[in-house]
């Protein structure tokens, strides 16, 4: 079964930026523990920030989908608060290929 990486494409106006960045650091990892999790914050050029999952199959993102996420949400509304981001895209793909990181000694 391959894995497959979920990527939440977030526009987020500027002055929305630390509003954002504090409402993911205090989800008190909801999400954390699965294979993989990024926040991407844009550097620049862009008012984009990535949200970088990867999970080991379809149906365990879709199993968070319907859990957790709705938890680490607020259910549908997050507290009452309006969203941070004033856009959202999900993004989908299946990994075919992958390397490792290499270990041991490397050359200088």
């Amino acid at each position: 079964m391959a894995s497959v990486v979920k990527i939440n494409v977030l526009t987020v106006p500027a002055e929305q930026r630390e509003e954002l960045e504090r409402r993911f650091a205090s989800r008190a990892g909801a999400v954390e523990g699965q294979d993989g999790f990024e926040l991407l914050r844009p550097v620049e050029g862009t008012d984009t920030y990535l949200v970088y999952t990867r999970w080991r199959s379809e149906e365990d993102f879709q199993n968070w989908m319907r859990g957790s996420m709705r938890q680490a949400h607020g259910g549908s509304g997050g507290e009452g608060r309006k969203p941070a981001a004033s856009g959202s895209e999900l993004w989908s793909f299946e990994v075919v290929q992958q390397a490792a990181p290499v270990r041991g000694d490397r050359p200088a």
